[in-house]
């Protein structure tokens, strides 16, 4: 190429800012997150690597040696063992640009915003440990039976709504019966944990009235027979939430989501009951006395949604006493904060830039891969975008180290199952540049920009939300690293998109997105098909090949149950994905909490502990 144009001179500056940003904004989602030891697919979540505020250029916050930080040297646990008061409310922010959907219900939401706001007033019925396996600690055990491939969940007689209704196990099978019906609204039910229980798959096609592998022996017990039995089941395959029939009595399923009892007067099952909800903005809960471990140590629990420009002041003047996807850039300029402790953990997660390569096929409920028609199709095309991008760096100098380069599409989350050999495009604009011409994308017109090999105009769209303050310089980052190669990437639409904005667009294949970049929340299961397989709606790059299916399909077979097995057919599926490349992933995350002092038995350890758990916080001081 060789022009030194406008862009390239753009591109430089801006690498010169990247350089010199020590913290300069920028995170869960999943998305996500959907919750960190979900037992479905995950889910796409806000990354708030974003803000309408550019970067001032020539800031004079440089990183330095001592700004670059490991997750692995913080506490996990809040460090305050007073003795709790029994009362007082913990205000805690929802860390947001926008307001969350309100879907308050785990077998209808879809972002991580309203997952942690449902997760503060109901509970799974199953408990893990920090291998993601589930425990018989929870308000619901089981008792898996391999000879007939049944399993029998028997439910706590003591569980009770909040409204006062006996909890039953009818409140389970009807999870199954909603998320498995025709008329479902949800984006659940395409894992194992459904789609092998017998009679599931005639149940959602409409061709049977119930799900036939489900027998009620009585109110607390109910046998589910599977087709065959798999390793995900155990790690977070069964459907793990309740959902009140009673509740939801007279209202159709196609409704569900949008009705008041998800919307305005939501119930659970956990140690704190919905009083009120101010839509998008706030959630006022109280105590639920008879919650089934025992009574909660606090009075209630308020949360409300902060933006990420002022969430910091908002825990150092103690308006809030825990903020929930603190923006992890921001931790370095106020790590200092007095009367606040600083916790961090691996994030279930990792930030990637996709490639739309198809569209959904609503009539058969599969992804139509067509990569001959799309514009990022070309493997050659997406290889070398991968070498312009210099994740190493924006790591260390957006995140100050506390979040880095990715490599593979099983994250060191899954720490038995991530492969660290894997070899990866690096960073290398020489080399992508080389790439693309061979590939025949050569600057036919001599505006700096590479046409296609046909000699048509190639113009890609790059689709990124807003969030934190650097959403806007991390995406210009991305897109003069590809100005640099002399690919024509522009913002679609012109400007960073609103969270729920931009999934309605990945979902409905929107043409004005050629690539764009999201943030996955990876479940508990190391099983990726939930994220990739042809039949999920979450494939949002509309992906598939025999391949990767065999491969996904194998990695879950009662043959998986053999770990050496699952491990060597998720690491061949793993350098599979890295010849493919329908997603590159970027980066992988930790994330970071603040916690007001006066708090007491907060933490985020993987895995289930009592002594941590909600109904146990507490606070030393009710102001």
């Amino acid at each position: 190429m060789g022009k030194y144009s406008w862009s390239k001179l753009m591109f430089l500056t801006m690498l010169i800012m990247v350089l010199a940003l020590a913290a300069c904004g920028g995170g869960s989602e999943e998305e996500t997150s959907e919750e960190e030891g979900s037992g479905d697919t995950g889910s796409e979540e806000s990354t708030e690597e974003g803000s309408e505020e550019e970067t001032e250029e020539g800031s004079d916050d440089s990183a330095s040696a001592e700004d670059i930080y490991n997750y692995e040297d913080f506490n996990k646990t809040v460090s305050n063992d007073g003795e709790v008061t029994g009362e007082g409310t913990l205000n805690v922010g929802l860390t947001s640009d926008t307001p969350f959907e309100g879907t308050l219900n785990f077998n209808l939401y879809q972002g991580n915003p309203d997952f942690e706001v449902i997760s503060l007033f109901d509970e799974p019925l199953l408990t893990m440990d920090e291998d993601f396996q589930f425990t018989n600690d929870g308000a619901m055990t089981f008792e898996v039976n391999e000879d007939d491939n049944t399993v029998t969940f028997t439910l706590n007689e003591d569980v009770t709504w909040h409204d006062g209704e006996p909890a039953t196990i009818e409140d389970y099978v009807y999870a199954y019966e909603v998320i498995g019906h025709p008329e479902y609204p949800g984006i659940r039910g395409a894992t194992d944990g459904f789609t092998l229980l017998e009679g599931y798959n005639e149940y959602k096609a409409g061709e049977a009235d119930e799900i036939s592998g489900i027998e009620v022996i009585d109110e607390q017990t109910a046998v589910f027979t599977y087709t065959e039995l798999a390793p995900s089941l155990t790690a977070g395959g069964f459907w793990y939430y309740l959902m009140p029939e009673h509740h939801y009595e007279g209202v159709e399923i196609a409704d569900m989501a949008e009705a008041p009892q998800t919307r305005e007067n939501p119930i659970g099952i956990g140690p704190y009951k919905v009083d009120s909800v101010t839509p998008g903005e706030a959630v006022v809960m109280s105590k639920f006395e008879d919650y089934w471990r025992g009574e909660p140590n606090l009075d209630s629990i308020e949360l409300s949604v902060v933006s990420p420009s002022s969430v910091a002041n908002a825990m150092e003047t103690g308006e809030i006493d825990l903020a929930i996807n603190f923006p992890t850039d921001q931790f370095p300029d106020v790590s200092e904060m007095e009367g606040v402790e600083w916790l961090a953990n691996i994030e279930g997660s990792y930030t990637y830039i996709g490639f739309k390569l198809g569209e959904w096929n609503e009539d058969e409920g599969r992804v139509d891969y067509k990569p001959e028609e799309m514009k990022m199709g070309d493997p050659e095309l997406r290889r070398a975008m991968w070498h312009a991008m210099d994740n190493d760096a924006v790591g260390e100098r957006f995140y100050n180290g506390l979040r880095w380069k990715a490599t593979t599409l099983i994250t060191p989350y899954h720490a038995n199952w991530h492969d660290d050999s894997v070899e990866v495009p690096e960073y290398d604009p020489e080399q992508a540049n080389q790439i693309l011409d061979e590939a025949g994308y050569e600057d036919t017109d001599g505006d700096g920009f590479r046409e296609t090999p046909e000699g048509e105009p190639l113009e890609i769209n790059f689709a990124s939300m807003s969030g934190g303050d650097i959403a806007e310089p991390l995406a210009n980052y991305y897109i003069q690293s590809w100005k640099d190669i002399g690919l024509n990437v522009q913002l679609t639409n012109g400007r960073l998109i609103e969270f729920n904005t931009f999934y309605d667009m990945l979902e409905n294949d929107d043409p004005e997105v050629d690539v764009y970049q999201g943030a996955w929340g990876v479940g508990s299961d190391v099983d990726p098909y939930g994220l990739y397989g042809p039949d999920v709606d979450f494939n949002y790059p509309r992906y598939e090949s025999e391949e990767s299916t065999q491969l996904m399909e194998e990695g879950n077979s009662p043959e998986a149950f053999d770990v050496e097995t699952r491990q060597e057919i998720y690491n061949e599926w793993q350098e599979l994905m890295v010849e493919e490349m329908p997603v590159v992933p970027t980066l992988y995350r930790s994330f970071v909490v603040p916690v007001n002092d006066r708090v007491v038995n907060y933490s985020i350890e993987l895995g289930f502990n009592e002594e941590t758990a909600p109904y146990n916080w507490g606070v030393t001081e009710t102001e």
